[in-house]
């Protein structure tokens, strides 16, 4: 049977504590202290748990009840000749939004009063007589299937009410930038393991990894690259990544090592989307084009000529640089592709600031200065922050394949979760002001 390994952090004492599942039991303690006791874990938020948890929130039920009512009102007023074109359009479009809603609240509700009538019968039925006997053993088989069907249908509507991002399924330009006022040299080199990482993740999900921008640091180390991923569903599984990512280990060589002295070093990932229908103008006034000669260890690595392009966008100092390849032609396309993300990341963090302020409270901005997750190879964890999910064997996890993807879908249905409070949230809370006036 397999069993899915979830982990998180005790918020009392930083103990490990695990679950088997991300559905079922309660959490248990792994490496306990013997001098620490721990209360049974109960999270603030629907973290970790099943879609059964948040469809019985009260808040969830009330907000599936008001669409319902307001489903109901648009279907009435449909069957109205006197509305206008343009009202008749709107209700239209609204019923048509609901309609998936409704359907699955629909199937649920008469699902509930079967195994109501189920439940009937069983309890009127004595059991005294063998064709009795037989006709329970029917009823309770009856009611396992009825159970089971209704907790789908249950789980159904929560993944109906689950907000959509239209950027899910776009492809993304990523880039992976070493730490600069900590670490060293261990910034680095943990910055290639990161690249090496989410170059294992695109195989396994068997995405295209294209490389625009490489540039390598001494002792096999790395500065700085940019890769586009093409793929299925790329930015819904990598938007997540974004931010600051920690690393906590002892140095192979040097006094250090022979100490035993654990060095820390940061670096940043950086997600930017690319819609298919992405189509941003920059004016050419706006812009300043530089050329400079490719920077390289030396050898034949170094460039003769000033291939490399540096793009710089005046109005908003945004910066795109490419060197990746000796032609001067294609180094500068590659930098108005990066460019043009950014640009676009831009806009739609400016858009999205206010509607998501309250969320930011909550899980925190995800900008791309937070720290999210912390790498400890002397204690052999990966630990995100934002959920608390950890998991061991970080040497299976470098190498981005299931270990990573458990730790993003956890990441995913923490975030829909979330989304999915905020909504129901904010649609509360002017009944709230109402009934406090």
């Amino acid at each position: 049977m397999h069993i899915i390994r979830c982990f998180r952090v005790c918020s009392l004492c930083n103990t490990l504590i695990s679950r088997s599942g991300r559905s079922r039991g309660g959490w248990r303690t792994l490496l306990q202290q013997t001098s620490t006791r721990h209360p049974e874990v109960t999270p603030i938020r629907f973290i970790h748990g099943d879609s059964l948890d948040l469809y019985e929130n009260e808040s969830v039920q009330k907000y599936v009840k008001q669409l319902m009512e307001e489903y109901a009102d648009i279907s009435q007023k449909l069957q109205h000749a006197y509305l206008s074109e343009s009202d008749r359009k709107e209700f239209v479009r609204k019923h048509a939004e609901l309609l998936p809603l409704a359907n699955v609240f629909k199937r649920t509700e008469e699902a509930k009063k079967d195994l109501e009538e189920v439940l009937s019968l069983l309890e009127s039925t004595t059991g005294t007589k063998e064709e009795d006997e037989h006709l329970i053993q029917l009823l309770r088989e009856e009611e396992a299937q009825m159970t089971s069907r209704i907790l789908t249908l249950k789980k159904d509507l929560i993944k109906v009410l689950l907000p959509s991002d239209p950027l899910d399924s776009s492809d993304v330009v990523l880039e992976v930038v070493s730490g600069r006022t900590t670490g060293g040299d261990i910034c680095q080199q943990f910055t290639k393991e990161m690249f090496d990482m989410y170059q294992g993740f695109a195989i396994y999900k068997n995405w295209d990894f294209n490389l625009l921008n490489y540039t390598s640091a001494e002792y096999g180390g790395l500065h700085h690259a940019a890769i586009r991923i093409a793929g299925e569903s790329v930015y819904r599984h990598l938007k997540h990544e974004g931010g600051t990512h920690r690393v906590q280990r002892i140095p192979e060589v040097g006094l250090s090592s022979r100490m035993q002295r654990i060095h820390t070093g940061t670096m940043t990932v950086i997600v930017l989307p690319q819609p298919k229908d992405l189509n941003i103008h920059v004016d050419p006034k706006d812009l300043r084009v530089d050329t400079f000669r490719s920077r390289g260890a030396g050898g034949q690595s170094v460039n003769t000529t000033d291939s490399a392009v540096r793009i710089v966008h005046l109005p908003t100092g945004i910066v795109a640089e490419c060197q990746q390849s000796r032609s001067q032609l294609q180094n500068r396309e590659t930098a108005m592709q990066m460019l043009r993300a950014r640009l676009y990341q831009s806009m739609m963090g400016k858009e999205t600031e206010q509607r998501h302020t309250a969320r930011k409270q909550q899980v925190g901005t995800r900008s791309q200065s937070e720290r999210i997750r912390t790498y400890n190879f002397s204690q052999d964890r990966v630990t995100d922050h934002r959920t608390g999910y950890s998991t061991r064997d970080i040497k299976e996890f470098m190498k981005g394949g299931e270990e990573l993807d458990d730790l993003i879908a956890d990441l995913l249905e923490h975030a829909e979760r979330e989304a999915l409070l905020e909504i129901v949230t904010t649609r509360s809370q002017p009944e709230s002001g109402q009934s406090a006036d």
